[in-house]
């Protein structure tokens, strides 16, 4: 059978960051649009122009100095964005956009003014069922749960692509029936709501679900699949930071160990024992106590630390190992 020749569709590149600060315990992401009644919030992008970007990297720097004003510390690359329907619909001669998706830190006190149009905004207003800091998340057992259980029964055996039914994976991803949540499936439990047609960006993109609009607004969406490429950084960053030390890339110069907990509370989305995580620092040896005292604790002057940056070459893996939730 011969098989018929398409036209060529363009393809563009396309840089994508998710730009993660922390104010006042809680973790925000950097919008280069903010959004209003008729436009939604998007993450810093635009396209790689490899006549005046040498690199990737640089080309993403550019974009983000351009659009936010916002200086860059640490950036690493995530993942390469391509799935039809991220920007294309039938008919649509538009190029098609493969996103490379960017996870950078900024430090609050390193941001200066933000250009026109840009935020920061709390990366769980995204993203409410990943706060666990003060237990359970009710839009969990309020709303996900119901419509997933409704979406499971109606092919309750159906494997996907790794063999686990959609029975298995609610249960996995979101914990029901006595299943554990992990905070680094940040991705698995959005592409699942997006699979069930549980998210604003499933009813944009055309995706046929009974379910759309079932549970109601979850989470507030960002344009084309920046919410997708936002939880894959949050996922990395969860992973990452206990195995690494970039936590303190987020942390001032000295901090004390509160501070330094509250942090970690903020970014795994989950509440640590205090002394369990004191012992755990200490024992790590990732931080050193400058010999000051900090008075801003609202009551017992709290002694102040820094990142012991020897750890790095002592051994390969420095981060802050806060385990699994139970």
């Amino acid at each position: 059978m011969t098989s018929v020749p398409h036209p060529s569709l363009p393809v563009e590149v396309g840089l994508t960051a998710a730009i993660v600060a922390v104010s006042d315990d809680a973790p925000m992401i950097l919008v280069a649009r903010a959004g209003d009644a008729s436009h939604e919030a998007a993450l810093p992008s635009g396209p790689f122009d490899p006549l005046s970007h040498r690199t990737l990297e640089i080309g993403l720097r550019s974009w983000v100095s351009e659009q936010t004003g916002v200086p860059l510390g640490y950036v690493e690359q995530l993942y390469t964005f391509g799935d039809r329907g991220r920007h294309a619909q039938a008919g649509d001669r538009d190029p098609h956009v493969l996103s490379i998706g960017y996870l950078a830190l900024t430090r609050r006190g390193a941001r200066g003014a933000l250009a026109s149009g840009a935020a920061f905004r709390p990366w769980y207003a995204y993203f409410p069922w990943e706060d666990w800091r003060a237990g359970k998340p009710a839009t969990i057992d309020g709303k996900v749960l119901p419509a997933l259980r409704k979406w499971a029964a109606r092919d309750p055996d159906r494997p996907n692509a790794y063999g686990l039914t959609r029975t298995e994976r609610v249960r996995m991803l979101f914990g029901d029936e006595g299943g554990a949540f992990d905070e680094e499936n940040v991705l698995d439990r959005f592409q699942l709501l997006y699979e069930s047609g549980l998210v604003e960006e499933a009813r944009r993109d055309g995706r046929a679900s009974p379910l759309i609009g079932e549970a109601g607004p979850l989470g507030e969406p960002l344009l084309h699949d920046h919410r997708r490429i936002l939880a894959t950084a949050m996922g990395r960053l969860r992973a990452k930071m206990k195995y690494r030390p970039v936590i303190f890339e987020l942390m001032p110069e000295v901090f004390t160990l509160t501070a330094l907990q509250r942090m970690a509370e903020a970014l795994s989305g989950r509440h640590l024992h205090k002394q369990n995580f004191r012992r755990l620092v200490e024992s790590s040896a990732v931080v050193e106590p400058t010999g000051e005292m900090s008075r801003d604790t609202g009551g017992r002057p709290a002694a102040l630390f820094r990142f012991r940056r020897e750890v790095l070459r002592e051994r390969p893996a420095p981060g802050l190992r806060v385990g699994k939730r139970g």
